[in-house]
């Protein structure tokens, strides 16, 4: 029997839908507002309104490339929290009026436990027990997922998230926004021979507001010595920036591996797509016999392929639902 479930992401700047058949993926649209670059940052009320404009389009579109009709759906699966309020009550108030007027259930997706959960939308899978480091601008995790539905997280940034030092340290270069892919390209062409102070934590916690201050004022001693420095050493100065970012990033991993006596390692959320991150853990895994599981890049940034995995694995253990339920910009759940 073909179950047909529609997933729609909305937290940020990106519009998402994406149709399910059962627990395959037949179709996945996501529309990115790439008029927040001129702003140097996405702001709330312009990514809002562009959600407005596009979640119908996009929505049809996604059900068009699936050759499924609405009244074939059979539930709706959308990101309640956490995000941006305005982009959030875009997308929830449009999933919740839908499955409303076709009498099928709305099922509310945590938008963290949906990055973890992209790792179970194609093969090859993990095997729980597994340690999950999610990884994006506002969120850096090390979760022990155990199951579906049991996750533990026992290390968490203590400030910034590790994509927000990406994005303000490549702004501090005089890149334009979004800066952390710009610093991956970057790194590429260059080594990484500068050092920059990074925060030591006891235990398996996260810093990254002293390495973004020591960024800052390494940039300033230099220029004042040579107005052209950042011009002749940006390749450089990325991959410096790129290396102690992913190291502070692996190091941890390594240390929860082995305090929890786990051997598989996967990795979640926008900043998974980094190359450098991705290379690292790559070499740390075969070095050390783990088994690694990284998304495809489409999967690693917010996309409705994810919500859509997430709200069919609920769906099928029979997690109730709820019509009453609104949009959380600061969701508190088991993440």
């Amino acid at each position: 029997m073909s179950d047909f479930l529609l997933a729609i992401e909305s937290s940020c700047d990106d519009t998402g839908a994406a149709v399910f058949c059962n627990d395959e993926l037949v179709s996945n649209v996501v529309f990115s507002q790439i008029i927040h670059e001129q702003y140097g940052g996405v702001v709330p009320e312009v990514a809002s309104r562009r959600h407005l404009q596009a979640i119908l389009p996009v929505v049809n579109k996604a059900l068009s490339q699936a050759g499924v009709d609405k009244s074939q759906l059979k539930a709706i699966a959308c990101t309640r929290g956490p995000g941006l309020m305005g982009s959030l009550l875009v997308g929830y108030t449009f999933a919740k009026a839908l499955a409303f007027a076709l009498d099928i259930p709305l099922i509310s997706i945590d938008h963290m436990k949906a990055h973890i959960m992209a790792h179970f939308i194609e093969e090859p899978k993990p095997a729980f027990p597994f340690l999950c480091l999610t990884v994006s601008g506002g969120h850096t995790q090390l979760v022990i997922v155990r199951d579906y539905d049991h996750f533990e997280v026992v290390g968490s940034t203590l400030d910034d998230a590790a994509g927000e030092a990406f994005d303000k340290t490549g702004k501090l270069l005089g890149l334009p926004y979004p800066a952390g892919p710009l610093v991956d390209r970057e790194a590429s062409n260059g080594s990484a021979i500068f050092e920059f102070s990074t925060a030591k934590i006891d235990g398996l916690d996260f810093s990254f507001s002293g390495f973004k201050t020591s960024v800052l004022y390494f940039l300033r001693d230099q220029i004042r010595q040579n107005e052209n420095f950042v011009a002749e050493n940006l390749s450089d100065i990325c991959a410096s920036i790129q290396h102690n970012i992913v190291e502070a990033l692996v190091s941890k991993c390594l240390l929860a591996l082995e305090e929890f006596s786990l051997s598989t390692l996967a990795v979640a959320g926008g900043v998974s797509a980094n190359s450098g991150l991705r290379r690292q853990l790559r070499n740390v895994a075969n070095e050390r016999n783990l088994e690694l599981f990284i998304p495809k890049i489409s999967y690693c940034t917010d996309n409705a392929a994810m919500i859509g995995i997430a709200g069919y694995l609920e769906w099928k253990r029979g997690c109730p639902f709820s019509y009453e339920l609104a949009p959380d910009p600061r969701l508190k759940s088991m993440l």
